[in-house]
């Protein structure tokens, strides 16, 4: 009898972020794949045998990411870059591989060394996985037999832009891997069988139960498909060790902050391999060194994007900072005006809507660089028109509105559905072109109170022109009332250059609110 030992390392929800770096202060950070780097070399040079597979989410997300996509796709991508370096065995596509269309998607699996995986997102045209085969096997010493299966979550075509998107069909993913596993058990007959499943794993074992959100599809999985060992999930940032319904299930937070790891073990018999244990825990990157020969990979581009980032482009006249995430939901912050007020003269209509989109978000300085602009608007959004209803405005105020909770200490919080497992403060809105009031110790559902246009009630069936990203127009953070309805105009630029281009044009901007909306709670 010989005794075998299989390591997985998973990263996921990586979001191009590669040097371990805050890029809104340049400071120093426990993040990013040049400090697991050192890691993976580490396990790497004990010889035994090693699975490494990224989640997904890995190509956007970081200003580099950002940088990359303006102005250096010529090149490799910084991430397809180091990830290759360092011998990735596949990568899975996560939604946001997506933001940027089919063709810098594209040219990224062209460029890497390594596989991408889903089996759930389909040519349109032939019905096969769009980017070949669905999953990989590996073999090693004594025959032992690995075999790993890639699944997306299917909601991308609710966030994202149809034309990027459009070649594709998206399938259930419990359906597709209910097709998908029994066929690698009886065809491939691996040892052990990996799912790495980028969507959502709402609840967990000892957790309170609650109404889930739509997307659990992690934990149908472990429940419904049998025959699967081990499942790698990521798409909600939260640091996951443990069993559930037999299944050993990991995840390792975002921006590299961990990395997770199965350890497998195996007894070979006369030529037979058997699976003895599984085990898994995720690292901390606090924990490792940096490897500075990872970084060096990436060098030129990270001096380039440096550089873009500390251009100044404006002046900010008065106080735009943010001190307080929490008391710009409940009252009137100047750069939500702003961000608000671009967006109307970029659409041309006069109604708005948008989100501090994390609580890291420091806020406009006096003096105004790109760094500063992609330090508070991190997505890659667009802007859309849609036409709605009154009753869809109402509607959405208050799915904002459902944002906050009423506290035992007499005070406003934020309520659990927004703040766990993922905190979701993007999808508390702020709007403009419209008076509101949010009565918050109103139930919700019922907190939207004095809601007017240009003065005079608005009207549940008239409709009206507003502004919006893509992302919301499209019905993302269940804004359901938005999804499908008529687009008036989409405006392609990406926001964070009208930002740039809005505070260039005019210099100087004011620090200003107009009080058009307030959250009362006494």
């Amino acid at each position: 009898m010989t005794k075998l030992e299989l390591t997985i390392l998973e990263t996921s929800d990586m979001h191009g972020a590669i040097f371990p770096i805050h890029y809104g202060t340049n400071r120093p950070a426990n993040h990013g794949l040049g400090k697991l780097a050192s890691y993976i070399k580490e396990k790497r040079r004990t010889g035994e045998p090693l699975l490494l597979i990224d989640n997904g989410d890995f190509l956007q997300g970081t200003p580099l990411a950002s940088y990359y996509f303006r102005a250096w796709q010529h090149e490799t991508h910084p991430m397809i870059k180091v990830m290759s370096h360092l011998g990735y065995d596949a990568a899975v596509l996560g939604n946001h591989e997506f933001n940027y269309g089919m063709a810098p998607l594209e040219k990224a699996a062209a460029d890497a060394s390594f596989p991408f995986l889903s089996c759930n997102i389909l040519n349109k045209e032939t019905g096969e996985p769009y980017f070949g085969k669905p999953y990989f096997l590996k073999e090693f010493k004594h025959n032992l037999k690995v075999a790993v299966i890639g699944v997306t979550t299917h909601y991308i075509p609710n966030w994202e832009k149809p034309e990027h998107i459009q070649p594709l069909a998206f399938v259930d993913a419990v359906e597709a891997l209910t097709q998908w596993v029994p066929y690698i058990r009886e065809a491939e007959q691996p040892d052990i069988l990996v799912v790495s499943y980028h969507g959502g794993f709402e609840v967990l074992h000892g957790e309170r139960r609650r109404k889930e959100q739509g997307e659990n599809q992690a934990y149908r999985i472990c429940r419904e498909v049998k025959g699967i060992d081990i499942l790698l999930t990521g798409h909600q940032h939260r640091i996951v060790a443990e069993v559930v319904d037999g299944v050993i299930v990991v995840q390792p937070g975002f921006s590299g902050e961990g990395i997770g790891q199965v350890t497998a073990e195996f007894e070979a018999v006369d030529g037979q391999v058997r699976l003895r244990d599984l085990s898994a825990n995720v690292l901390q990157a606090k924990d490792f060194p940096i490897d500075e020969e990872s970084l060096a990979l990436v060098k030129e581009t990270e001096e380039a994007a440096q550089a873009w980032l500390d251009e100044v482009i404006g002046i900010v006249d008065g106080d735009m900072t943010v001190e307080d995430p929490f008391q710009v939901r409940l009252q009137e912050h100047p750069l939500i005006e702003l961000v608000n007020r671009v967006q109307m003269e970029a659409a041309g209509v006069d109604i708005s809507c948008t989100a501090l989109f994390n609580n890291e978000a420091p806020g406009l300085p006096e003096k105004v660089t790109m760094r500063d602009i992609v330090s508070n608007y991190v997505y890659p959004n667009s802007l859309v028109v849609i036409e709605v209803t009154g009753r869809d405005i109402k509607q959405a105020l208050e799915k904002s509105a459902s944002y906050f909770s009423w506290l035992s200490s007499g005070k406003p919080g934020v309520s659990y559905k927004f703040a766990y497992p993922k905190p979701q403060h993007y999808n508390y809105d702020m709007w403009e072109g419209i008076e509101y009031e949010i009565h918050i110790r109103k139930p919700p559902g019922e907190r939207i109170k004095s809601l007017t246009y240009h003065g005079k009630p608005v009207k549940m069936d008239a409709s009206y022109q507003v502004a919006m990203n893509n992302y919301r127009a499209g019905g993302g953070g269940e804004y359901l009332m938005f999804k499908g309805k008529k687009v008036i105009k989409e405006i392609q630029t990406d926001m964070v250059e009208l930002l740039a281009d809005y505070i260039k044009r005019h210099g100087t901007i004011q620090a200003k609110v107009n009080h058009n909306w307030k959250v009362l709670y006494s």
